[in-house]
């Protein structure tokens, strides 16, 4: 089994923060590619899996180019690959909901406060100054934030990566697309203990791409919203 790992970015030279990641790829074995200035990162990440020839039991990373992975390599390899050798694993991630509600937003602040989000990310420019977001314990969800994802070729295979045609923003809403196909699969989604500092607080969401392409999304799945993981008594 191989691991790889797609990142798109706009930079011509990588980021203090990006060579960091790519670094820590290599300690971890994994098999970088860098999608540098894509239109589009449904487009981006197509094209990248196409090009990568893995087999189905393979895992792909698609993650942002100013994240640093803090866990251990050692330890990061082993959950992806504990989780996602099961079978009816879609996708890993670090953050995510139990209960996403109709209107497509997963971290919705009414569901966070009433517990039904999960897992962490730490935010700031540099590890002395990290802002913590802990929105809940670990475990299956419905859809994930796309800070950092993880699936096997074999669950790729089984969505749709492209854009949708009734998207008409180019890098919004692609997470909670891909997440929530394959919750729609009976397919488990999960979000696994990994530590990662993210440069960015996420502002660009209120940004007029982001909001189109959330009207489209609900527009899309009207009949499968609101949906629910299904806890154990």
């Amino acid at each position: 089994m191989n691991i790889y790992s797609l990142t798109c970015t706009r930079e011509d030279t990588p980021t203090q923060t990006l060579t960091t990641l790519l670094e820590y790829f290599k300690k971890c074995d994994i098999k970088s590619k860098l999608l540098i200035k894509e239109p589009s990162i449904f487009d981006a990440y197509n094209k990248g899996i196409e090009d990568l020839n893995a087999s189905l039991e393979d895992i792909v990373i698609l993650c942002h180019d100013d994240i640093e992975i803090l866990t251990l390599p050692e330890v990061f390899t082993h959950l992806l690959k504990e989780k996602l050798t099961k079978e009816d694993t879609g996708f890993v991630g670090i953050a995510g909901t139990r209960v996403f509600s109709n209107s497509g937003v997963w971290w919705d602040m009414q569901l966070w406060q009433q517990g039904s989000h999960s897992g962490y990310v730490f935010h700031g420019e540099d590890i002395a100054n990290m802002d913590p977001s802990f929105y809940g314990k670990f475990g299956e969800v419905v859809v994930m934030d796309g800070i950092f994802l993880a699936a096997t070729i074999k669950t790729l295979r089984k969505i749709q990566i492209k854009k949708p045609k009734a998207f008409t923003g180019d890098w919004d809403f692609y997470d909670i697309f891909y997440t929530f196909q394959t919750y729609l699969k009976g397919l488990k989604n999960y979000t696994l203990p990994i530590q990662i500092r993210h440069q960015s607080k996420g502002e660009l969401v209120g940004r007029d791409s982001w909001h189109q392409n959330r009207f489209a999304f609900l527009e899309l799945f009207k009949n499968k919203l609101p949906a629910q993981i299904k806890m154990a008594d």
